[in-house]
């Protein structure tokens, strides 16, 4: 389980195939990681994934990746050297700052405009069609990891605001037009979907 709160920014080092499986090797460009274990859980853009391998010296780790991971995420698409956003499972004792969050992404969005405001940037992310019903205006929504406030919500997709702190502490600094954005929708949603259609079957 995790919050949204992006704890620090790394970079793909090394990508490798095993079968249908990805091996994939990041950099860690943040303090805070010097414990991370083998078997724990790590967010990687949004993304639960286990920690199989760790070098704090060297402020690196690894993670293996599914097949159905990299078709649901945009982890399979990318760059060597690409940023990613990271974030530690949250702990009993941890403050919710942002919102819950499975790191089970839903499906892959993407940016569609990028607009600056005094202040901050409106972005549009083109959203799943099957998506939109668990979107809500001043609900949340995850996008790479990152726990943000829906302003608006169209028949294409979403609009969220980044703060100037957001944009600095995580990979959006570097983030443009037409890239590809894991999302999460609020899982309050999908439990009273779901309630709803249990109780409707009864």
């Amino acid at each position: 389980m995790f919050t949204g709160l992006v704890q620090g920014v790394g970079r793909l080092l090394s990508r490798a195939r095993r079968g249908a499986d990805a091996r994939l090797r990041f950099a860690i460009d943040a303090a805070g990681f010097d414990d991370l274990q083998v078997g724990e859980s790590i967010a990687v853009d949004g993304a639960c994934l286990t920690v199989v391998a760790a070098d704090a010296a060297a402020a690196v780790f690894v993670i293996d990746v599914s097949p159905e991971t990299l078709a649901m995420t945009t982890l399979g698409e990318l760059d060597i050297g690409a940023p990613v956003n990271l974030e530690r499972a949250l702990r009993a004792s941890d403050r919710i700052g942002g919102h819950l969050v499975s790191g089970h992404i839903d499906g892959i969005g993407r940016i569609v405009s990028i607009a600056a405001t005094p202040g901050a940037q409106r972005w549009h992310i083109d959203t799943p069609p099957a998506l939109l019903r668990y979107i809500a205006t001043k609900g949340s929504i995850c996008v790479d990891g990152v726990s943000l406030t829906v302003n608006a919500v169209d028949a294409q997709g979403c609009e969220v605001m980044l703060i100037p702190h957001t944009l600095a502490q995580t990979r959006f600094a570097k983030a443009a037009v037409g890239d590809a954005v894991n999302l999460e929708v609020d899982m309050i949603a999908r439990y009273l979907e779901r309630l709803l259609e249990a109780r409707d079957q009864a």
